[in-house]
């Protein structure tokens, strides 16, 4: 297959089926080969990211991820879509290990979200603890000019249970809670913005109708700009 890009997920796998879906639907297709072309590394098994950023005697997930690159690098896709919020935190490690490109999911969330609020603001995060341990989003956020809000232990807790006892161990959109947790955001605490930076989060945005509130999913940003990538790539044939 020539002319391909790679998605390097698994970290869930039910939001790694989200951002296929998305990327799959929102192509404009009227025949099989408008399709893009992708190869899909659903690497389930890889250790918890959160736990071992919060706690370096866990498993190591770089050592899998880094495998991931190096088979990768055999296939030399046009680009890697690294789907996992948290892995974000090995980005320079990884892509020191190849020379295609390794879209940044964070970066591209904060700079969609300028373009949204050029006058800046008040913007909460919601993601994993390792995500929020990392920094990962904070750094590009204020580098823009946010002013970022990190949750506190009760609201951290809530996105916790979010993620990993209904979404990852349940699959279970649990729509209640999530929209409990944007009313905390934005009504209690006084947000401009949120960022979802947690594929499971983005797949509860997904799977909930009627979201009142202003909400920029990293995902589907993602998503947009691997849309975008491979199309510019296929257009230059």
């Amino acid at each position: 297959m020539e002319n391909f890009f790679s998605i390097l997920g698994g970290m869930g796998t039910m939001a790694t089926e989200s951002f296929v879906r998305l990327i799959n639907h929102r192509i404009t297709a009227r025949k099989d080969q408008d399709y893009l072309n992708y190869v899909l590394f659903n690497h389930a098994t890889v250790p918890d990211r959160t736990a071992f950023i919060l706690d370096n005697q866990k498993a190591d997930p770089r050592i899998n991820l880094l495998d991931d690159i190096r088979q990768q690098n055999l296939l030399q896709p046009n680009f890697i879509v690294l789907t996992c919020n948290t892995a974000h935190y090995f980005y320079e490690e990884l892509q020191a290990a190849t020379e295609i490109p390794l879209l940044h999911m964070p970066r591209e969330a904060a700079k969609a979200l300028q373009m949204k609020q050029p006058n800046g603001g008040k913007v909460a995060i919601l993601a994993t603890e390792g995500t929020m341990y990392a920094g990962v989003y904070q750094k590009e956020l204020t580098d823009l000019g946010f002013e970022v809000m990190k949750p506190d232990k009760q609201l951290q807790e809530k996105v916790n249970h979010l993620i990993y006892k209904d979404v990852k161990e349940n699959d279970y959109i649990n729509s209640a809670l999530y929209l409990e947790i944007l009313s905390d955001v934005f009504d209690h605490l006084g947000c401009h913005e949120v960022i979802l930076g947690c594929t499971e989060l983005s797949l509860v945005q997904e799977m909930t109708a009627d979201v009142p509130y202003s909400v920029t999913d990293a995902q589907s940003i993602l998503a947009d700009r691997t849309i975008e990538r491979a199309l510019a790539d296929r257009s230059s044939l």
